[in-house]
């Protein structure tokens, strides 16, 4: 379980009198189950990428806390990620090394024997139907390839909790139901708890089991597609995710009523 509360976290860009301080993320809050696939959904800009790299200790957050399986990520940031598979990006693998050495290699470095290490390998290449790939080097790959390649090498060491960002970047329809797949089975079969980050609709609707709507840095509205869709009163959920984030922040923004007596 993934639990995120009141996170902010602010950037500085340039120095001096050029100085302009940008808030990243104002007041993100969910709550990540187990046997669960979460859904960031949120436009470009809206903080969902800045509030998964403080669930995974690469950034530290300005105020809140994000804690994973109970353990507050800020305090014990090593014991929080052994509890954690971060897939950024499907960038990074070596491309001399075959996708089984690739997923080894990582296994080692969590301190996994290599029996282990080639045992997970295969248990991997079975979930993530990587099997033809096994033994080929990952120079040449396909967008698709390197990404179920880059999730295995995540999940490696089995952790119980999984993140994703905008994993379907650049993937074919093929690869993009291979991934989904995928990651219906890892909560089926193995409760993991699965965080993914995205802007696409159709994704949210067909994978997703709770979405958290995120807009301008902050926490708008969760809950499932169906109840996002009746809090918005429409059967449309992308004109459901439109009055949610949008409609809050152009109220905000609306100039105060005038005042002045008509004439």
């Amino acid at each position: 379980m993934i639990v995120v509360e009141g996170v902010q976290r602010r950037f500085v860009h340039g120095r001096g009198r050029r100085a302009r301080v940008v808030q990243a993320v104002a007041d993100a809050r969910f709550v990540a189950a187990d046997g669960c696939i979460t859904g960031l959904l949120g436009s470009n800009g809206a903080g969902k990428t800045t509030t998964l790299r403080m669930v995974a200790a690469l950034i530290a957050p300005d105020a809140g806390r994000v804690a994973v399986d109970g353990i507050e990520v800020a305090q014990r940031p090593a014991a929080a990620l052994a509890r954690l598979g971060v897939l950024s990006d499907a960038r990074g693998l070596y491309p001399r090394l075959t996708a089984r050495e690739n997923i080894v290699y990582f296994a080692h470095l969590h301190g996994l024997s290599e029996a282990a290490a080639q045992a997970r390998a295969e248990a991997l290449a079975e979930t993530l139907e990587l099997q033809p790939l096994l033994e080929r080097r990952t120079e040449g790959f396909s967008q698709g390839e390197r990404m179920k390649t880059a999730l295995a090498r995540a999940l490696v060491h089995d952790p119980p909790n999984i993140i994703l960002d905008e994993p379907t970047n650049g993937l074919d329809v093929m690869a993009t139901r291979a991934l989904r797949r995928a990651l219906q089975r890892l909560r089926d079969e193995d409760g993991k708890c699965i965080v993914v980050s995205t802007h696409v609709m159709q994704e949210v609707q067909r994978l997703c089991d709770h979405v958290v709507v995120m807009a301008a840095g902050r926490t708008v509205a969760e809950g499932s597609v169906a109840q996002l869709c009746a809090r918005a009163a429409t059967d449309d959920f992308e004109q459901a995710f439109v009055q949610l984030a949008f409609a809050p922040r152009a109220a905000s923004e609306a100039p105060p009523p005038s005042t002045q007596a008509a004439p």
